[in-house]
């Protein structure tokens, strides 16, 4: 019964130190993602870039109306620390992982005042091509710092390159019940 026992603690050591490997590599990333071409993003296209570095990350994202990205409408950057959990139930292969958002700038980008408040940005007190700080005051769907700190997202690593959650059409993730279900296209290391 005990040679039994042995090997059977060594499978499940084994499996379980698999499960760590790619948790630590996704905990210690360490350069710039970018996505590799614009994305169907909010009724136009995107532009992701995140950067990771000593445990901290950032994300700019650039939005835009057509693919060739050149009627802009806002950038939005936002970073902080980041914690890698468990694995997902709901996607194999990816980690339950909090990104810390320490801070929240977006910037608006068209001239259009009628745009800029369809997209809920009329009311955030903008100027067209100044990054402005709305960690305190929120704008559009993006929550003051202290009403939402953390985003609750999916992490993973495979041959197409970096993959995060697909977001909730409100955008908010702000706490683990919100935690996504399935990926997005990757990011791709540049």
């Amino acid at each position: 019964m005990k040679r039994t026992l042995i090997p059977l603690a060594l499978l499940a050591f084994a499996g379980g130190a698999e499960a760590e490997a790619p948790q630590a590599a996704l905990a210690s990333l360490s350069g710039t993602w970018q996505s590799a071409a614009p994305e169907p993003w909010y009724g136009g296209f995107g532009w992701r870039e995140f950067v990771f570095r000593d445990g901290r990350w950032s994300l700019t994202f650039t939005h835009a109306l057509d693919p060739e990205m050149t009627l802009r409408t806002f950038q939005f950057r936002t970073g902080g620390g980041y914690d890698v959990k468990g694995e997902s139930p709901a996607v194999p292969g990816a980690f339950r992982t909090v990104f810390a958002e320490d801070w929240k700038h977006v910037t608006l980008l068209t001239e259009d005042p009628a745009l800029a408040a369809a997209m809920g940005m009329g009311d955030c007190a903008l100027t067209v091509n100044l990054e402005t700080d709305i960690s305190e005051t929120g704008c559009a769907s993006w929550k003051p710092v202290s009403v939402c700190a953390e985003d609750h997202d999916l992490i993973a690593m495979d041959e197409t390159g970096l993959r995060f959650g697909v977001r909730p059409p409100d955008n908010d993730m702000c706490d683990a019940s919100k935690t996504p279900t399935a990926l997005l296209p990757a990011v791709v290391k540049r």
